[in-house]
């Protein structure tokens, strides 16, 4: 197993037995990460050699696509050419997602708003319709640079194939239930600031989302949203990540605000229980408060198992937030954009 984290001057990749860190993709700004184990070949991108690791695609500001089909190994650039308008090289890749119904099939959102279908893994892809097309298009803006608007998070449903779930950074979660066919546009009680969803397989209805204005839960695939916000101190949400032993159980981090949250520095961690609300875990061996920001969080393949990663360094869980501890590596002392664990 390895984890791997994104960073704003490449993708650091994590051997947690041994503690060793490698860089791939040095100099891009990696902005979203999917890792996988597909069982593809790994001729999809022209290596040659029998697959020897997952498959992992990564996401950048600059450069497109890239796709690596042997742990981390070799990246290849691959769907660059095929995203953004023809000839005006490719948008900035926010958000990649591994349909959990047939590897093949991978989603890509870009800035400016775009949403794109590949059937082949990654290597080539077509921009899927309609999506600017909803109600409040005119209305989406990126606070930081108010003039665009990107796809910050995509969810697939594992209960259907045809459905998937967008956050809109800023303005608004729309949901396709037939690959892009048609679409939903602020689906009720969701959320404006959508900056990431989670599913499990055992709960295929259920999606939860982590968001600027919020935490919310639907149980009817996207549908419809209800706040969840008992015990939970911090309204600005950011990371997310399920235990994969237990749908009911899922891990946040949170700040007061986006400036406390990626500038000023004074993040949280909470355990959100669907009986109990959350749960904040300050005593738990993982730096929260003053000086640490906003956690990236990744669930594991153990029961209890998640990962979390901020300026203050990598940590993992294998009681679902009980306990944490760290994991001895050498990385940035910044904030990661993403993280990813197979």
């Amino acid at each position: 197993m390895r984890v791997y984290a994104a960073y704003d001057d490449g993708l650091r990749i994590v051997d947690p037995a041994s503690g060793a860190a490698e860089t791939r993709l040095s100099g891009q700004r990696v902005e979203c990460l999917s890792a996988a184990h597909p069982g593809l070949p790994a001729d999809e991108a022209g290596e040659g050699d029998a697959a020897a690791g997952p498959r992992v695609l990564a996401g950048t500001a600059d450069a497109g696509l890239f796709r690596s089909v042997d742990g981390g190994n070799r990246f290849a650039c691959v769907a660059a050419a095929t995203l953004g308008p023809e000839g005006a090289g490719p948008d900035a890749v926010t958000a990649v997602a591994t349909s959990p119904h047939d590897p093949a099939v991978v989603w890509i959102g870009t800035e400016p708003s775009r949403a794109y279908r590949s059937a082949d893994g990654g290597g080539t892809a077509e921009r899927v319709g309609g999506l600017t097309a909803v109600p409040s298009a005119s209305e989406w803006s990126f606070p930081p640079r108010p003039d665009t608007h990107h796809v910050r998070w995509i969810e697939p449903s594992p209960a259907d194939p045809g459905r998937l779930l967008l956050g809109i950074e800023a303005g608004a979660l729309v949901v396709t239930p037939d690959g892009g066919e048609t679409w939903t546009d602020r689906p009720a009680g969701s959320r404006r600031d959508t900056h990431a969803m989670a599913t499990h397989p055992d709960a295929p209805d259920r999606v939860y989302a982590a968001a600027g204005d919020g935490f919310a839960e639907s149980d009817d695939r996207g549908e419809s949203w209800r706040v969840r916000d008992g015990g939970l101190d911090h309204g600005y949400v950011w990371g997310l990540a399920v235990d994969p032993g237990d749908p009911d159980t899922a891990l946040v981090s949170a700040a007061e605000d986006a400036t406390a949250a990626h500038r000023r520095g004074e993040a949280y961690l909470y355990r959100y229980r669907r009986d109990g609300g959350f749960d904040r875990l300050d005593g738990s061996g993982f730096p929260t408060g003053e000086g640490t920001h906003r956690a990236a969080l990744a669930s594991g393949e153990s029961d209890g198992e998640v990962w979390a990663l901020s300026n203050r360094g990598l940590y993992v869980t294998r009681d679902a937030g009980d306990s944490f501890e760290q994991v001895p590596v050498d990385l940035p002392d910044r904030a990661a954009r993403a993280l990813a664990v197979a």
